[in-house]
């Protein structure tokens, strides 16, 4: 990412793509497990909240601390790659495993005609 606010921009929005996507289905599927589902859009809401929440965080060396303003600069990309790197790891594994329990919210009969309307 280019720097913190196009992270927690990508986050919001790509979360907020999931939370829609998941209304969608709770208000027109019937027989969804809803409670299932709610439990999911929560997990997805505290998914964001926390990528948005860990990174704020500031390089905690001033360019003093280093020989060369561009050793300053070097480990402060470093540092922050490995940081957005690690905050998107979580933040996916955190929306796939909402979406998991999404998915087994759906009724198979729903799953069924998915998968025919799409070999179709």
């Amino acid at each position: 990412m280019a720097n913190k606010r196009e992270f927690k921009k990508f986050v919001t929005a790509v979360g907020s793509n999931v939370i829609e996507d998941m209304m969608l289905n709770y208000y027109t599927i019937k027989d969804i497990n809803k409670d299932a589902v709610d439990t999911a859009i929560g997990k997805v809401l505290d998914a964001i909240e926390t990528a948005r929440c860990n990174a704020n965080v500031f390089f905690d060396k001033g360019p003093r601390a280093f020989e060369t303003r561009k050793e300053y600069t070097r480990e402060k990309e470093r540092f922050f790659r490995a940081l957005f790197d690690k905050i998107a790891s979580d933040f996916e594994g955190s929306l796939e495993a909402a979406v998991k329990e999404f998915n087994d919210a759906v009724p198979q009969s729903v799953k069924d005609a998915n998968k025919k309307a799409l070999a179709d």
